[in-house]
């Protein structure tokens, strides 16, 4: 190897490292846009994200990027898989101008301000105009990565959040699932309606004592709050570094329910954060191996684990010293049936495990069917419901809790709706194994004890950072690539057995 070649690795290593602590300032600003910044700074806001996506996006297509990305080489496994992600992240960028990364950022802040109001006033008509003007731009993107990566269009855009997953991956699994939710719906309704109706906690449930107890959850989990912040926001997200993970969720007096089950679905992604290996921070390898990988990770603590038995029985307990009130509505058999209902709704983040899937088949039709042109915003509404009724047999009695529920189209995220089934399923093919190397696994959730999960989770899937692909995590950690039936049997024995 030739000091040319050794030269070139380290100044991409550089300039790549330059480039990434330029989105850990845009990822701040991000947060601060959903958590603190005042209404009036939202114009301010978006002018900077765009500066800042034109200066990150003008680092990556320089012309020595090129030349060094063609020079390079790397020793050993971790380097190797880092100068394969440059290459990949170079071959995205340059196929998009300047102005379109700009005008892409402008136009997606611009819409997500507009959707804040036009949600809260169930009122699509003021945002459609915003939202056509980020479709249009979202559809150019599709078109020039896809001529660039040689993948359909929409397939490029969901490349840029799970690499290597694309919608003939996706179709199959989503069409079998339906299938399934076709049966297993109405049999879960009817095991759910021959049994106790669950007892509701009776509030208020002051909020502050929900902040504490929430803050104490996710330490308890294992988020270290020297590196966290908690906060508050319309749509809980977890934002920020690996170094200063920022996680946010919203409270309600008359329930508690929506804001820890929102902090511990968070803490998941936060925990993977953490655990990304620090030798490669900053790097591409060191990132996160894509939004179903995050996914799995936040609805593995949430769902699989936060939900079981074994840590209800030490949950219980610990919510009833704080709120008060009735000691059997705090049983763990009780929050089992509150916290494990079935039901249709129309709102994804409060949907239950069985029809989630459902709102996600839902939203990559559409979005799919936007990007192809083989649907107008216009018709967005109508579609929604149409969809809804097909899929769940209920109809939303206003858009905002139909198609203007989710940020995402607002905010330019196309291709990302599919990462979370595939993390809800990715989520219970990992539960499996880690039960299977961790023997002792219930036990400890039932003291609380996260350690021994998050340990296995460090080691099998947040210290592996980007060196695998989804295919290649699944396999290294749990023997096979994703297979949906560890999902479906995880939802038989829990809301289809007598």
């Amino acid at each position: 190897m030739s000091d040319t070649d050794l030269g070139a690795y380290a100044r991409l290593k550089d300039r790549f490292s330059r480039i990434a602590a330029i989105s850990e300032a845009a990822a701040m600003l991000h947060w601060d846009a959903s958590a603190m910044m005042p209404p009036g700074g939202g114009e301010a806001r978006g002018e900077q994200l765009a500066v800042l996506a034109g200066v990150s996006h003008g680092m990556l297509v320089a012309p020595e990027m090129g030349a060094d990305l063609a020079a390079a080489m790397a020793e050993g496994p971790w380097d190797e898989a880092n100068l394969t992600l440059m290459r990949r992240a170079y071959l995205r960028a340059t196929a998009l101008p300047a102005s379109l990364v700009e005008a892409s950022a402008r136009a997606n802040s611009a819409c997500e301000k507009v959707w804040r109001e036009a949600r809260a006033a169930s009122d699509f008509a003021t945002l459609r105009p915003w939202l056509e003007d980020v479709v249009s731009l979202q559809r150019e993107t599709a078109a020039a990565l896809s001529a660039a990566t040689g993948l359909a269009p929409y397939d490029a855009l969901m490349d840029g959040y799970q690499p290597g997953i694309g919608a003939a991956d996706v179709e199959p699994v989503f069409t079998a699932y339906e299938a399934f939710l076709r049966d297993a719906l109405p049999r879960a309704e009817e095991i759910q309606a021959r049994r106790p109706a669950p007892i509701q906690p009776q509030g208020p449930f002051p909020v502050e004592v929900q902040r504490a107890l929430g803050r104490r959850l996710s330490e308890r989990v294992g988020l270290d709050y020297e590196h966290a912040r908690l906060d508050e926001s319309l749509h809980p997200f977890c934002g920020g570094t690996p170094s200063d993970v920022r996680i946010t969720t919203r409270y309600t007096p008359d329930s508690f329910e929506q804001a820890m089950l929102g902090i511990l679905h968070e803490t998941g992604h936060a925990l993977y954060e953490r655990g990304l290996p620090a030798t490669y921070a900053r790097q591409p390898v060191g990132e996160a191996a894509g939004m179903a990988v995050h996914e799995s990770q936040s609805l593995l603590i949430e769902m699989q684990a936060s939900r079981s038995d074994p840590f209800l029985a030490w949950l219980g307990p610990e919510l009833q010293a704080a709120f008060g009130g009735e000691p059997a509505a705090y049983a763990p058999e009780n929050l089992a049936r509150l916290w494990r209902r079935v039901g249709r709704g129309f709102i994804r983040t409060e949907a239950d495990e069985l029809t989630y899937p459902a709102h996600v088949i839902l939203r990559f039709r559409l979005e799919r069917a936007l990007i192809a042109g083989e649907l107008a915003v216009a018709d967005l509404p109508g579609a929604w419901a149409e969809g809804m009724r097909a899929l769940l047999g209920i109809t939303p009695p206003d858009d905002a809790r139909g198609c203007l529920q989710d940020i995402h189209w607002h905010d330019g995220a196309f291709g990302y709706f599919p990462s979370y089934t595939l993390g809800a399923m990715a989520a219970a093919q990992l539960m499996a194994a880690a039960r299977a190397a961790l023997p002792g696994l219930d036990d400890s959730l039932r003291q609380g004890d996260f350690g021994p999960l998050v340990g296995w989770l460090r080691a099998s899937v947040h210290g592996q950072g980007s060196r695998l692909g989804f295919q290649d995590l699944m396999v290294a950690a749990t023997g096979r690539p994703l297979d949906p039936s560890a999902f479906m049997e995880h939802l038989r024995g829990r809301y289809l057995t007598e």
